[in-house]
């Protein structure tokens, strides 16, 4: 936990003590900051009902559908099934296609019985997290980093140190940094995303193989972030299975299988770990929903419209880094996969008179009609220097986008 979090505690702490015993007071594990990205999206949506014409780069989801199959397949199963509980785990005919996935991708035999179907990646968190961890132990994540992993492990009492990433070590968490936490810290896990967000960068396999090898001598339990695989642009993300069996892998259908509002996700875990994955899951979701499950089944087979889609994120990301350094745009983090681009804005902050970049993207917002998340979401010491550009959406509105972006800074030049 953050100092920034115990004081906060601290101060609700102090408001409990002196709060009118009848009135509703909020638990403090509740007392997480909001997630910014909805806050923008919030004021982009406003913008629009005001009138306006806005283009979406704040939210990490595509603009496309989930893939017709899966579609289909939904439609059939609400005429034809009853679509009630499914076991906790979720239905075996989809846990066994998962595992072939890693068969067919990864060249891995995982076995059906260790996949953990979950309503969303976000429920894999909590899973892992409750399954992994006791109240009071601390996990170390890389800063920048997706800010719910920290926000997660604090409502569940949990805590969590900050390994900060870089140009100098490719924005990703190296042994060194593990090995310190880990004696200064007392860390009980590791987390970390390839492809990552908001930077997009994924790490080698030699350094990811270094990373379990170091948690497994030190009994730290490694948990692998891999719900940006499949969009990768200079080379194929390795997984964290193919180094060590004990890694737990979270995976989701959101993001290369373009279906965020199914939210339907899954999980690999070590053997030893699944009867407490499913009693968990029994207790808190019963099972993931029936009528996603049955979608997921189909997007298996989309792969065509999948890697269509995939082609789409390849020419947006080209576009951007492109055109946006000829708006100011210029520092970015490498853009390996996923659909982010991660960019210093330390400069454009000194010539607007910008306070950091969570000002400056409401700037953007107001005078070019352009929604973009600050890096405060993402890191609260540096992430008010940058901003993470999401592309994707489709090409028009990247090269829309990138436009506007132009007329901005010719228009303050």
């Amino acid at each position: 936990m953050t100092d920034q979090q115990v004081n906060r505690l601290e101060a609700a702490s102090a408001a409990l003590a002196t709060a009118d015993a009848a009135g509703q007071i909020a638990s403090l594990r509740s007392d997480v900051p909001s997630f910014i990205v909805m806050d923008v999206m919030r004021a982009a949506l406003e913008a629009e009902n005001a009138g306006r014409h806005i283009i979406h780069m704040e939210v990490g989801q595509p603009g496309t559908p989930a893939p017709r199959v899966a579609r289909d397949v939904a439609a059939r199963a609400l005429q034809n099934d009853t679509l009630g509980y499914t076991m906790a785990l979720g239905n075996d005919v989809l846990r066994a296609r998962i595992a072939r996935h890693y068969a067919d991708q990864h060249g891995l035999n995982v076995a059906p019985e260790r996949i953990a179907v979950t309503a969303g990646s976000s429920a894999a968190f909590v899973l892992t997290f409750l399954s992994l961890f006791d109240a009071g132990d601390t996990v170390a994540l890389p800063s920048p980093g997706y800010p719910c992993y920290r926000h997660i492990l604090s409502a569940l009492g949990q805590r969590s140190v900050l390994l900060e990433t870089g140009p100098s070590n490719d924005w990703m968490p190296d042994p060194d940094d593990v090995l310190r936490a880990i004696k200064r810290d007392g860390i009980k896990g590791l987390l970390i995303a390839s492809p990552a967000n908001p930077t997009g960068t994924m790490i080698s396999q030699e350094r990811l193989r270094a990373l379990t090898d170091v948690c497994q001598q030190h009994g730290v339990r490694f948990i692998s972030d891999e719900i940006y695989h499949g969009l990768t642009y200079t080379r194929p993300a390795d997984t964290a299975l193919a180094c060590s069996d004990d890694a737990i892998v979270i995976n989701s259908f959101s993001k290369y299988f373009s279906m965020t509002g199914w939210r339907i996700g899954w999980m690999v875990v070590p053997h030893r770990l699944i009867r407490a994955v499913e009693r968990l899951t029994q207790n808190l979701y019963i099972s993931p929903p029936s009528i996603a499950q049955a979608a997921a089944l189909g997007a298996f087979d989309a792969r065509d419209e999948l890697e269509a889609n995939r082609d789409v994120y390849a020419a947006n990301r080209e576009l951007l880094l492109a055109e946006l350094p000829h708006a100011g745009f210029t520092q970015f983090a490498p853009a390996d996969g996923a659909f982010y681009l991660y960019c210093n804005v330390g400069e454009l902050l000194r010539d607007t008179g910008s306070h950091d970049a969570a000002a400056l993207a409401r700037t953007l917002l107001d005078e070019a009609g352009v929604a973009l998340t600050p890096g405060n979401d993402f890191d609260a010491q540096r992430g008010g220097q940058f901003l993470r550009f999401s592309y994707a959406g489709t090409t028009a509105d990247m090269a829309e986008a990138a436009r506007r972006l132009q007329v901005w800074a010719n228009g303050r030049a």
